[in-house]
């Protein structure tokens, strides 16, 4: 499977590409940062970000896209950036039939390190051994989206599978109690 992690921003929006399955090693495809001048206008911005993003679905061809989830900060207009940014990235992989799934990031952290409070090195540090990468990845923005792909590799899978347990077992209590109601109740 291969997936594009993007870690949202509007002044700088880190992308990453892997390949992999869980419980094999991960390849890294490519990784770069999006960068869009913060004087600019932010239509003007929003539009940058969105052709550098078509630009790496149409070169990596993913088959799924991660973006980080975009939480309360005290910086209102940093979280407005944040979440307009993964917007943009949410908005083209649909337009593809892309599935995208939003982790948080104690959720990637979580995945990544195993600590779900751990800091920016650890990540970083996690990411360049898991990717057997000589250097680690740099801006963080880098190291970010990388371990939003890696998250997503590892924990999608699970979280569709569950997804669609739910779904099964939904259907199979609605269905018995279709049945129940046209045989009187239960009995």
């Amino acid at each position: 499977m291969r997936v594009l992690g993007v870690d949202p921003g509007l002044t700088r929006c880190g992308v990453g590409v892997i390949d992999g399955v869980p419980g094999r090693p991960l390849t890294l495809v490519g990784t770069d940062v999006i960068r869009t001048p913060p004087g600019d206008d932010i239509g003007c911005r929003l539009l940058a970000l969105e052709a550098e993003i078509e630009r790496w679905l149409i070169e990596h061809q993913p088959d799924a896209v991660a973006v980080e989830r975009v939480f309360s900060q005290h910086n209102v207009r940093t979280v407005m950036g944040t979440a307009q940014a993964g917007a943009v990235a949410i908005v083209c992989a649909a337009r593809r039939g892309l599935p995208v799934a939003l982790h948080t990031p104690s959720e990637v952290k979580a995945a990544v390190t195993g600590n779900g409070r751990a800091g920016k090195d650890q990540v970083t540090e996690m990411v360049t051994r898991l990717l057997r990468m000589a250097n680690p990845p740099r801006p963080a923005d880098s190291a970010d989206a990388l371990a939003l792909a890696i998250c997503h590799l590892w924990r999608g899978g699970a979280q569709r599978r569950l997804a669609a347990a739910a779904a099964t077992a939904t259907a199979t209590a609605t269905a018995l109690a279709a049945t129940a109601a046209t045989r009187g109740g239960p009995r």
